[in-house]
């Protein structure tokens, strides 16, 4: 926002106004959330065999869902008229919707125009979603190591399901509706050890659950903005991460205590 616009100029009120109704919007589905993450909180499984367990996010990490959000928003802007850079919302993808909704629609109609583009995705933004490079390979490598996968994503977990489903992308678990510090809460309870992501918020979630955050550069923050944020380390694709998770478990297997959370990256 331009510095020299004041506090009572009509765009500042509208930009705040907006933004208190994301976050209102946000706060009105917290305890949902919550409800989502004590549901799936599970104790770990014997199967992982001291394996590492690793969080995955979903958009710009595991999928590349650009093409399929963007035919949302067009369908959802053919529906009300509104104005939408479809080109810019599919450029930053990663926040909760209601902080991108806020950008196009008066605050009183962001919940409503939310509920609406949920209703929109299904028909229109699955077929068109397609894996990442490497997303298939990133998982067994986490398998292949004997440890656990789980996505911990910002999308509601029925629209993540269907991605996943539809790629033939199986996690452990999916826990869905978060986003960044909220993630770390969830990855803390699993025994996450490592979150893997491509934005900002990501690094912030791993931080709060003392997980190594792993950030791949293939989303809308570059690799100097992922490594300012903390990351631990940065990949420029997914394609990288086999090799990085043989050479941190190698590495974790000769410190004590194994790879339990808050080991550091090598």
């Amino acid at each position: 926002m331009p510095h020299d616009i004041t506090p009572s100029d009509p765009v500042t009120s509208r930009n705040r106004a907006a933004d208190a109704a994301a976050d209102a919007a946000i706060d009105a589905s917290a305890d949902a959330c919550a409800a989502v993450v004590d549901a799936s909180a599970v104790p770990l499984s014997e199967t992982t065999d001291g394996g590492p367990v690793v969080g995955f996010d979903l958009d710009m990490t595991l999928v590349d869902s650009r093409r399929g959000i963007g035919a949302v928003y067009r369908a959802l802007a053919a529906e009300t008229g509104a104005d939408i850079d479809v080109d810019l919302v599919t450029s930053r993808l990663g926040p909760p919707l209601e902080h991108e909704m806020a950008n196009w629609f008066p605050p009183e109609q962001v919940i409503a125009m939310s509920d609406r583009y949920r209703v929109l995705y299904p028909e229109h933004a699955i077929a068109d979603t397609t894996a990442m490079p490497g997303a298939r390979e990133a998982l067994a490598a986490v398998r292949a190591a004997g440890g656990r996968v789980l996505v911990v994503t910002a999308k509601n977990r029925a629209h993540a399901a269907l991605h996943l489903n539809h790629l033939g992308l199986e996690p452990d678990l999916l826990i869905g509706g978060l986003w960044a510090e909220a993630k770390g809460t969830a990855l803390r309870a699993q025994g996450a050890s490592v979150y893997v992501g491509d934005h900002i918020g990501d690094v912030r979630g791993a931080r709060t659950a003392d997980a190594v955050a792993v950030a791949v550069a293939t989303g809308p923050c570059d690799a100097e903005e992922l490594r300012g944020a903390g990351a631990d380390a940065v990949l420029g694709t997914l394609g990288e991460f086999p090799g990085w998770l043989g050479e941190y478990v190698a590495g974790a297997a000769g410190r004590a205590g194994g790879v339990g959370g808050g080991a550091a990256a090598g």
